[in-house]
């Protein structure tokens, strides 16, 4: 098998938190190494610790491989460099606007608390919109509110 053929394979494989995204959107994959035809290495950089969607990724991963044929697949956790939310794809970060979730904005720095007005609105893009709860349906999301169109939605924070 090659790399190639791999990656179209993993690019299959969802985020159980954001469905409309494939592990290589979100950056996840780091790299994949075929050292022969049924031996796979897998680069893989969870999110952030301690996400409780790394376990099933891993998972879907090993089975996804597997049911093609490879027979060897190591799957390593490559914490450095860390993930960071700059490893959105383009077309991730319009999928994030698809399914209701606001992207990471650009002034936004890591670490920071997430911002308290002016997250543009997945909805209407308006930015008169308030931070509702720094804690969303995710540890990697904020909730805020659409003054514009009354919306809730998701703020995925930078880190």
């Amino acid at each position: 098998m090659t790399k190639e053929e791999i990656l179209d394979i993993l690019q299959q494989i969802k985020d159980p938190e954001i469905p409309n995204l494939s592990v290589i959107e979100l950056g996840m994959i780091r790299d994949v190494e075929v050292n022969a035809p049924n031996a796979v290495i897998v680069r893989f950089t969870p999110t952030y610790s301690g996400c409780p969607a790394t376990t099933l990724i891993k998972m879907e991963i090993l089975q996804r491989l597997k049911a093609a044929g490879v027979e060897h697949i190591e799957i390593v956790e490559q914490l450095s460099p860390p993930w960071t939310t700059e490893s959105f794809s383009p077309q991730a970060l319009e999928k994030l606007r698809q399914a209701g979730i606001a992207p990471p904005h650009p002034h936004h720095k890591k670490g920071e608390d997430p911002p308290s007005l002016g997250i543009p609105c997945p909805y209407c893009e308006s930015t008169d919109t308030k931070l509702l709860s720094a804690f969303g349906t995710t540890a990697c999301k904020a909730l805020y509110q659409c003054n514009s169109c009354g919306q809730p939605f998701d703020y995925f924070k930078c880190h």
